[in-house]
């Protein structure tokens, strides 16, 4: 009897020294789409009281801490102790990708190095992650976006919470995809657009704008056509009056 294809099988190894607690459960739904958390993680000193916070969601989410006390002031033992962890279980071979958490660019070497062993690393960080740690992920996804929905009326459920970015500033990246694809009508499927703004920008993400899909980000900015033809997938292009 044939057997289900695995899950990608996933380090998650957090920074409690740069990432909260209050992302935890987005954090895990998030990788949860990706493939399946299996080594998890978190590194700092869980006794002063920025780490401390992590303690309650620790067993929930099955994450196992690496303490480091901060010996001397100014030397991060957790990051170093991080890195290490991460090349042992890189050169153990039994696993698909890493999920790492932090905002720190001092890991941009290590998403580096990981991902020039054809192994992929998903970064997750707040919105003042440096760009050279977001570029060196295959993927990066803003913490903002995972932290719970305010309450909101039932009325609106999507506009729960303010965006990172407003709709339009999302224009000149799509445009750019759009405009680089060939295509005699101007028509380009969506699917093939979304591939490439995530191959194209490592952090591209509907959420940051407010948005929970790419047809809706792309509805929202005025700036797109977008249809959905009988038999067909749904496609794009660029409004008339927008085009060179």
């Amino acid at each position: 009897m044939p057997t289900e294809p695995r899950s990608p099988r996933l380090a998650v190894l957090i920074d409690a020294d740069n990432a909260s607690a209050k992302i935890a459960d987005g954090l895990f739904e998030e990788i949860a789409k990706i493939g399946e958390a299996s080594v998890r993680r978190i590194y700092g000193d869980f006794s002063s009281p920025h780490s401390k916070a992590w303690e309650n969601t620790l067993s929930r989410h099955a994450i196992i801490p690496q303490q480091q006390f901060a010996y001397i002031k100014g030397k991060n033992a957790a990051d170093i102790t991080l890195v290490i962890d991460a090349m042992d279980l890189l050169h153990a071979g039994r696993l698909d990708g890493f999920c790492l958490v932090s905002s720190d660019s001092d890991f941009t070497r290590l998403a580096s190095r990981i991902r020039e062993q054809g192994i992929d690393v998903y970064g997750f960080g707040e919105q003042k992650t440096p760009e050279s740690f977001r570029q060196a992920c295959r993927r990066f996804i803003y913490t903002e976006n995972l932290l719970p929905a305010q309450a909101s009326s039932a009325a609106a459920p999507q506009e729960a919470t303010t965006p990172l970015m407003p709709p339009r500033a999302a224009v000149p990246v799509i445009r750019k995809v759009i405009e680089e694809m060939d295509s005699e009508d101007g028509w380009v499927l969506l699917g093939m657009v979304g591939n490439r703004l995530a191959n194209f920008t490592s952090d591209f993400d509907p959420r940051t704008f407010g948005s929970r899909s790419l047809s809706d980000l792309m509805k929202k900015t005025g700036a797109f056509d977008v249809e959905l033809p009988t038999g067909g997938g749904m496609r794009v292009r660029l409004k008339t009056t927008t085009r060179k």
